[in-house]
Parts: structure tokens; sequence; C-alpha cells
């Protein structure tokens, strides 16, 4: 059976992607689309709801992108929010003004004397968050005004008859407290959509997906030890067994114990075959005096090509392997404008880039997930939770959290510096708490010091904890002094070369969340 797909018409938004997010936490399956986005190809794809983003334009901007009314005739239910609000209510033959009235941030709504379906018992006052200049003065024909603000004379409107509603504001962030709730309605009773997009349908749907594609054939996966790949190869081992086959290339550059979790955990968690290359004196070799950043990115993807394709070569003597596991993510699938069955294989992803001419087929089973779906099906899944929670790692591993050269010591005092600093936080409770902890060394760099009544000349290490939902914003974690004490006095105490530990306290942007 068909899963019940929500399209979300991308207007700009900044939230594009949390509005998908919102719509599943509420067990429907959703997917974005462009505005560009024909109504002839909306009404193909049978959705059984279409919401309109918000957007950064005016209505009235030249060029602005526009709702076509025909969607509006398709029967499809559809739910505007902020500018897709407004579009809606022009297209629908209400009244949009550019009069300046300009609401940004929290603003209290007041519900009118009929609620409506979206709003029914919630608090006859209460904050939602605005960002808009223009505003919709006379909702469409056939609509209720459900809510007003002090600035705003429509807040919402709906019309239940013909499954249309939409607010102002922005139900899909924290700031809107009862937005969730406001979706969660509209989905559920206004569009008439029986939830049923829960972690076991994932599975199920996928492992059947999986062995439709595969057939009698053999797989191959890379794996990382990273949450993505692992759980990417769960689900293939489920659908296939034995026919798949786990390539993990050690090139030196993870982090303490990863090698032993992936062969250990993740092996004796789902009984998948592994082949493990040992490949960190040829990544050193190569990186041997390089010090720009993207030149040792560029060399860890090349190496590890090779390194991975002369394995492929050892795993397929036996057999032919048809099908390459890839551990591609939703938001991989819209930043790279596919979503439409077309595969693109990302050079910074789990294989590190791999040749235009490769021969296998693709088998993307993540390709319709988000970062939090995926751990639940990993949990789900029975993967250790050392996997299923491991934040975050970049494929170029600790070589790009070197600022320098990399070499054996290096990396040596890098590993250290690192293991304690991941001890501290799991210690202190704060694992869930930070999205990821990259910890860089300075190699460049040194600073005096005092240690043992004498001066000492070492490096600085850098701690970078952040807390994000999808990395494509971030903040810096607000540590308990305590804990940075304790990492900090560890560091310097037990990590020979280092003689200073600081804290990045930049935001995403304008920093990114690595040095490198």
């Amino acid at each position: 059976m068909q899963t019940p797909t929500v399209l979300v018409v991308d207007y700009g938004a900044q939230y594009a992607q949390l509005i998908a997010r919102r719509v599943r936490e509420a067990d429907v399956y959703s997917e974005i689309v462009p505005a560009s986005t024909p109504v002839s190809e909306i009404v193909r794809r049978e959705p059984a709801a279409v919401v309109l983003s918000g957007g950064p334009a005016s209505v009235y901007a030249e060029g602005a992108p526009a709702v076509d009314p025909a969607l509006f005739e398709t029967g499809i239910p559809v739910f505007g929010m902020c500018y897709g609000f407004q579009a809606m209510a022009r297209a629908l033959g209400g009244e949009v003004s550019p009069d300046g009235t300009r609401e940004y941030g929290r603003t209290e709504i007041a519900l009118s004397g009929t609620p409506g379906t979206l709003h029914d018992g919630l608090p006859a006052r209460h904050p939602v968050w605005m960002s808009h200049g223009d505003s919709v003065t006379a909702a469409p024909q056939g609509f209720t005004v459900t809510a007003s603000s002090d600035r705003v004379a429509v807040a919402a409107f709906e019309d239940t008859g013909r499954r249309l509603a939409g607010v102002q504001y922005h139900p899909e962030v924290g700031h809107s407290p009862h937005g969730q709730e406001v979706l969660r309605r509209f989905l559920h009773d206004v569009a008439g959509i029986t939830p049923g997009w829960t972690t076991a349908s994932i599975i199920d749907e996928t492992v059947e997906a999986i062995r439709a594609q595969v057939g009698d054939g053999h797989a191959i996966c890379g794996l990382s030890g990273g949450v993505d790949s692992a759980v990417a190869a769960a689900l293939v081992q489920r659908a296939i067994g034995d026919r798949l086959t786990c390539v993990f290339v050690d090139h030196g550059l993870l982090r303490a114990g990863e090698r032993e979790q992936v062969e250990k955990d993740f092996v004796a968690a789902t009984g998948a075959k592994l082949h493990t290359v040992d490949a960190a004196d040829r990544f050193l070799d190569a990186l041997a005096g390089v010090t720009d950043p993207e030149e040792k990115r560029k060399i860890i993807g090349r190496e590890f090509i090779r390194v991975f394709e002369a394995a492929t070569a050892e795993v397929v003597a036996d057999h032919h392997v048809g099908f390459l596991v890839q551990g591609t993510l939703y938001p991989d699938v819209v930043e790279s404008g596919g979503g439409d069955g077309t595969a693109t294989i990302k050079s910074h992803h789990n294989v590190g880039g791999l040749p235009d001419d490769i021969e296998f087929a693709l088998v993307e089973p993540l390709r319709s997930l988000f970062k939090d779906e995926v751990r639940t099906v990993g949990a789900e899944l029975r993967l250790p939770e050392v996997i299923v929670r491991r934040q975050p790692f970049p494929g170029p591993g600790l070589g790009i959290r070197i600022i320098g050269e990399v070499t054996h010591d290096r990396l040596e005092t890098l590993r250290a510096a690192d293991a304690i600093a991941r001890e501290e936080l799991t210690a202190a409770g704060l694992d869930h708490e930070i999205w990821q902890c990259p910890v860089v060394l300075l190699a460049d760099v040194r600073s005096v010091g005092v240690q043992g009544d004498g001066r000492t000349y070492g490096h600085p290490i850098v701690l970078r904890p952040v807390s994000s939902e999808d990395a494509m914003t971030a903040d810096w974690t607000r540590l308990p002094y305590e804990v940075l004490e304790r990492i900090s006095t560890r560091v310097t105490n037990e990590v020979a070369e280092v003689n200073r530990v600081v804290l990045d306290v930049t935001s995403k942007p304008p920093g990114t969340i690595e040095w490198e």
C-alpha cells in the first residue's frame, strides 16, 4: 500500500526542511518540492495534502513565486504558512496589503469567536513566531477568520469544507508553542490523513524496497563507523542477509576505539560480513608535508577511492557484486537538487567520492530520512547506542582537525585529547544535549605554559561543542564550567604535548562547525 505523502512546496524558506520534519513528527510522510513545480506534476504525485512554506519575498515583488489558483480546484487539502498563507489568500481572491505591517519574532495572537478546527481549545491568546512585512487584510470568500494579532486582522483562516487552511505565523518552529498541534490538526482532522509513518513502517517498507531492487544479487557497503552507513548496512543486511559485504577502511585518522566499535559492536549486532583494510601507513605517507586543508581532503579522498577499489576487487573475486550501499540522507537529496530518482554520489560522503564510471547500482535505503529518523531506525534495529548516538564525524577524520601537517605523533596527541573530552561529556550526561564536539589540535601554533615548575612550549587544543538540529545552522553549546574545567585539567595533565585548552564560542554562521 502506498504511503500517504504530503508535499511541502518550498518558496525559499529557511525552514522548509524543518516543516517536512514536523509533518513527519505527526506520523505522516513528507517530501519537499520547489515552488516551480507545476500543478499537473503535483496532481500526478497524488499527495494526501500540500503545505505552502514561508519565504523571503513579498507577494507583490516582481518575479515573486505565486500559487497557481488551479491547485485549489484539485480537491487536494492545502495549508499555507507565512508567505504561503499570503500567496494562498491572494490566489483565492482575498486581499493582501503591502502596507508595511511588519511583525518579526514573538507575537501574541488572539483567537476569534470561532477558533475553528486548528485552534479550538487552545488558549484565547498565545504566542507565535511571526516574520512578515505584508499582511492579509481580507480572507477569501468562504473562509472563516480564526485568529488575529494586534497589528494584523487576519492571522489565520480556514475553509474545512474544501479542506483549505492557513496561518500567518510559523507553526513549525519551537517559538510557536502550539504550532505542532495546529499542524497535526490540519493533517489529521482537516486533510483527513491517517497517521502511519512510524519507525516500524519505515523499516518494513525499506526492507521490501531493497529486496525488490537487489533481487538475488550481491551488494557492498563502505562502512565509516558512523550512524548513517551503519543503519544503511543494517537495513540491507536484514533484506538480503549474507549477500551483503561491508568494507571498513581504517585510514589511521579515526578517533580512539572507533575501529573496535565497527569490528565488534556492529558485527555482533547485525551479523554482517566485514572486510577490514588497514591503510594507516599509506594515508600518512600521502599526507606527509601537506598543510593546506583542501589538499588534505583531496588526498584522503583519492587514497580512499584506491583502497576501496582494491578491497572491492578482493570481495568480488568469488561472485559478481552489482550494488553499492550508500548512507545518503534526505537533506543530501534536497541540497543536491535531487529527489526524483536521480542518484548523486557526494564527494564528502561515506566512501569519499567514487569515479563517474562506477559499475555499481546505488542502494540508498536512507534516502528519504532525516538524521533524527535514522537514529530512531538504528535504535529499532538494535544497533549499539554508541553507534546510534555517535556524533557526526567528517569523512577525512582527524586529518582535518589537525591544523597543519598530519603526522603519527600529532594524531596520537589529538586522539588522546579527543578521548578525554568525549569521556567527560558522557560522564556529565551531555551527549544528548550537543550535536557534536570537534576537538581541534592547533599543530602549527605553540603557546608558553608552566607545567611541573618548568616552562613549556606546547600546543593549544580547541573544544568546539555545538548544538544543532541539522548542521545547516548551529550555536555553541553552553557547557557547565565544571565540565570544561575537568576536560582542561585532564588534557593538560595527561596529554604531554598540550599546555592550553581553549573554547570556540562562534555560531554557524559565521563560522563552520569544523575548522578545516
